[in-house]
């Protein structure tokens, strides 16, 4: 498999990926399993992942939840919101959630709903052009597809959003760039890798 960043050939499908105007929609709900929670989740076109919890966020998660998490989280691209609400399901903490997709923005208003959860909030932002505030954490799987300038954008930008010693979390699988991202993030923040689990690599990236 080729090496480095995937990325959307044509205009069209990148038009979806960002505003989905003129994608029809095919409302859908999938479960998923957390330990001993399950959560509900509406999904439909034009998000990632529109089946079910792909592998990645599984496995950024499941790393999560061993995680000292406190005080607030930005979840970047938050799709439909699976992360971000399942971490405000488990732990006591203020939870944002933004997306530049406004039918993932919609799902995920829908699925906070669904879901019960509270501290949480979600709303529209081109990465962080509507950030006002710094965070503990930042996590995010970042949308491979949507090309190496936007995923770095999310990586290198958290920085000017995590409070001293804050941390971004993040997956990549190694046939999407992971090491590459390591040696580039490690300019900028002590970077460790937490999990390593099929091929997809979570790092922790601190800021100080």
């Amino acid at each position: 498999m080729m090496m480095g960043f995937l990325c959307y050939k044509g205009e069209d499908k990148m038009n979806h990926y960002f505003t989905n105007e003129d994608l029809k929609s095919n409302l859908k709900q999938t479960t998923v399993k957390i330990k001993d929670r399950s959560f509900c989740f509406y999904t439909d076109n034009g998000v990632f992942s529109k089946r079910g919890l792909d592998f990645g966020s599984r496995v950024l998660i499941e790393t999560l939840l061993q995680e000292n998490l406190h005080g607030s989280i930005l979840d970047v691209g938050c799709g439909y919101g699976a992360i971000g609400i399942i971490l405000s399901s488990f732990f006591n903490i203020n939870v944002e959630m933004i997306d530049v997709n406004r039918r993932a923005i919609h799902l995920t208003e829908m699925n906070i709903k669904k879901n019960n959860v509270s501290n949480i909030s979600v709303y529209e932002s081109d990465t962080y052009d509507k950030i006002i505030k710094k965070f503990d954490f930042i996590i995010t799987n970042p949308p491979i597809r949507a090309g190496k300038k936007v995923v770095y954008d999310i990586l290198f930008g958290a920085k000017d959003y995590l409070v001293n010693g804050g941390s971004l979390y993040f997956v990549m699988n190694k046939d999407q760039g992971a090491k590459s991202a390591i040696k580039d993030l490690s300019k900028i923040y002590r970077v460790e890798v937490i999990k390593k689990f099929k091929g997809f690599f979570v790092i922790k990236c601190i800021f100080d």
